[in-house]
């Protein structure tokens, strides 16, 4: 009975028009400063947003850690505000606050009450041009995310694997380089590297402004136009240019090895594809195959893998498609006691290989695009998400139309797709293949 009401209330679901339970606007101002207002007005309460489009693959080369350092340095004193007093009044206001850094990006948030929004503007539009820096703020917060990545990366085994995986996966992007830095360039950050990038990329015309809750476009036009829409655009902003990848022709592998390492593991992580503007059949294609391959006891990797053959403690597969270039297609797996590396990755890819003689299980994919309809629809009862769904987005070189679009382009996409876009990303010569072990007197093998 329970798996009757649960089949027929996605049933339901999958019969509600994604698009039309989504009231957004938009618009730039004078500036270039583009407004997403995404209104939702069950609750008194508002997201307001600052997405920079400069993340760590901005960085200039010798400077890696610079994105998150500046971060953390926009806590600091404004020419109107003492130092922490942001953060300080926000929480007085009953709100929470914070910013976070990727390869794209840096966002800045508060989460407050929906009368709160011009509060938040005014002291968000005052940091990004007033931001004032003293030399015990550079050494104070070059200390904090020195520590940060002790503590985040050089004190985790898995970590540290990750970060080499990355660094062979890229042979000139600078998505190779970890975002929080390389320990020994980020020891030499300085004041003149910080405002460097502060007076380059942040500017109303290299940034987003979403607001997403209980308002009014109308209101949050005028209410843009009062605090940012006076900051003068940067005249020197560059396009983002990027080194690209050269052709990649030849398979990498690498076995970390760590003293610290509980569980031993393979992964491989495939060259590929990021969605697009206009474009994001392939990348829905590679978003349900992940999902047919890993996601779930009924994926194909888990069943065969953990619940068939007792292989695997763990088996899966990952892609994210929202970045501004290549991204990476990965799957994992995480043998069970007794059974060696080699043969866990021999049993990975000979269930990948098997399911693409097979093909897609109609049934499976079905289930999946319902689940994904009825996620997409749930996640749009919470402000933060669709506020990151929209910056993250749009700081990747996408539109509103394309976020829009996304849903009904996952529910179109075919088994034929899935394949094909199957076989051009599993192309070894693109791919790194890593195993992470104890040192080899304690290994298993």
């Amino acid at each position: 009975m329970k798996r009757l009401i649960l089949l027929a209330g996605l049933a339901c679901v999958a019969a509600l028009p994604l698009r039309a339970q989504e009231a957004v606007t938009d618009f730039i101002l004078d500036n270039g400063m583009q407004v997403v207002v995404v209104e939702d007005h069950r609750a008194p309460v508002v997201m307001h947003m600052v997405w920079y489009r400069a993340g760590s693959a901005d960085e200039p080369a010798g400077q890696s850690g610079i994105a998150h350092f500046l971060e953390h340095l926009m806590f600091k004193q404004t020419e109107n505000l003492a130092p922490g007093e942001f953060s300080e009044v926000v929480a007085a206001q009953g709100g929470q606050d914070n910013a976070f850094t990727s390869y794209d990006y840096t966002a800045y948030y508060q989460r407050v009450a929906a009368d709160r929004l011009e509060l938040m503007m005014q002291m968000e539009s005052d940091r990004m041009v007033n931001l004032r820096l003293t030399e015990s703020d550079i050494l104070t917060e070059r200390d904090v995310i020195i520590e940060e990545r002790n503590q985040r990366t050089e004190n985790s085994a898995g970590a540290l694997f990750r970060e080499q995986r990355m660094a062979a996966q890229y042979i000139n992007h600078r998505y190779g380089i970890p975002i929080i830095g390389w320990r020994h360039e980020m020891e030499q950050l300085d004041m003149d590297a910080a405002l460097g990038f502060y007076e380059d990329y942040y500017a109303p015309n290299n940034a987003i402004l979403i607001v997403a809750g209980d308002v009014y476009p109308d209101d949050v036009r005028a209410l843009a136009e009062k605090y940012y829409g006076v900051i003068p655009a940067n005249p020197d902003l560059k396009p983002r240019a990027r080194p690209q990848e050269p052709p990649q022709t030849s398979a990498r592998r690498m076995v970390f090895h760590d003293a610290r390492v509980a569980q031993e593991y393979v992964t491989r992580s495939y060259l590929a594809p990021e969605r697009d503007a206009g474009d994001q059949r392939e990348a829905a294609a590679l978003t349900l195959l992940a999902a047919l391959l890993g996601d779930g006891p009924t994926a194909v990797l888990p069943k065969e893998l953990q619940f068939g053959t007792r292989q695997a403690l763990y088996a899966s597969a990952f892609y994210s498609g929202t970045a501004l270039d290549d991204t990476t297609f990965g799957l994992v797996i995480v043998p069970s006691q007794g059974v060696s590396l080699q043969e866990a990755e021999d049993a990975m890819d000979a269930t990948v290989a098997q399911f693409m003689l097979d093909g897609v299980d109609a049934d499976h994919l079905k289930r999946l695009k319902m689940q994904l309809r009825a996620s997409q629809i749930y996640a749009r009862d919470d402000a933060d998400a669709v506020g990151n769904r929209y910056g993250q987005a749009l700081t990747s070189g996408l539109t509103v139309q394309d976020v829009q679009d996304w849903p009904d382009i996952l529910q179109s996409i075919t088994e034929e797709e899935i394949l094909a876009a199957a076989e051009r990303v599993f192309d070894i010569d693109k791919s790194v293949t890593g195993w992470l072990r104890r040192p080899a007197e304690e290994a298993s093998q």
